[in-house]
């Protein structure tokens, strides 16, 4: 009789659960006890799912892992949390099984819930508009943008795709990497490499610092104008007398050339260029300050 009612006490401690946790009895923590393996079956070593990606993908890998199996749905249902980490495993021991009388009835229940990764699925509107973070290599970036891109419905070829890849990109990138219109994407990302090392290098003039320098042009013009008439006048005068006593306002080597500097500013492309003038036959004349 004692026996008998340990025994029903620790079934209703079961039941009730402990300290308000769920049963730990065997049958109630597996949730297929009744399903056995076959002689000389090997688990498989699954592809995990994280809740994150195209989760009819995924069921097709499930079954093609488990072609051991013999088709026993029972073992497509028990081991189907095997392959599963993150919030897809937690959602599913979380669920009652008493509903899924077959494997299509687990594998509806997974796919409508998973259901939202094709909802926010990037589109090609999307992907023009996904920027590199200051944060990340050129690389990095792009690597990032291709994984996002394979998720497209329908499927970009790879023209499609190098043409979106450039209209996400900010204009330092933009006009220096039309060239990879037309190439494979691997090639587009080796362009944006060495544009990438140029900027940093400053072999390439970013955008910001050429509307910096257009800007100290335009201030300045009106007194390079002024100025032009003065410098001009005072080289005239300068022309009959040579230098030959060098004072302590200005230096120079006796034979060389005059360097006469000429500064052009294209409106059209906003390109500052600075010219060197270097006459074929010239005395050096001292400019006074």
């Amino acid at each position: 009789m004692a026996k008998r009612m340990r025994s029903l006490e620790q079934n209703l401690k079961n039941m009730q659960g402990l300290s308000g946790q769920k049963s730990v009895s065997y049958v109630d923590l597996c949730m297929f006890p009744h399903v056995h393996l076959p002689v000389g079956f090997k688990t498989p070593k699954f592809e995990k799912y994280d809740g994150h990606g195209d989760p009819i993908s995924h069921l097709k890998k499930y079954c093609n892992q488990l072609r051991g199996a013999g088709g026993k749905e029972e073992l497509l249902m028990a081991y189907f949390g095997e392959s599963l980490v993150g919030v897809a495993s937690e959602w599913y021991m979380d669920q009652d099984i008493s509903r899924w009388h077959i494997w299509d009835d687990l594998a509806r229940d997974f796919v409508r819930q998973f259901q939202y990764n094709f909802d926010i699925a990037p589109d090609r509107n999307a992907l023009s508009n996904l920027k590199k973070k200051p944060s990340e290599s050129f690389r990095e970036y792009a690597i990032k943008w291709r994984e996002q891109a394979s998720r497209v419905k329908p499927p970009m070829d790879e023209i499609e795709m190098v043409t979106t890849f450039l209209q996400a990109q900010e204009s330092n990138y933009f006009q220096n990497m039309i060239s990879a219109i037309g190439k494979p994407f691997a090639e587009a990302i080796k362009i944006g490499e060495m544009v990438e090392n140029g900027l940093k290098r400053g072999r390439i003039l970013g955008q910001a610092a050429i509307r910096a320098t257009s800007q100290a042009v335009q201030s300045g013009s009106g007194g390079m104008a002024r100025g032009k008439k003065k410098e001009e006048t005072s080289m005239a005068a300068s022309e009959e007398e040579e230098y030959h006593s060098p004072g302590l306002a200005g230096e120079f080597l006796t034979g060389f050339p005059e360097l006469l500097l000429d500064i052009c500013y294209c409106c059209c492309c906003a390109v500052l260029s600075v010219v060197l003038i270097i006459p074929s036959s010239s005395p050096l004349y001292y400019i006074s300050s």
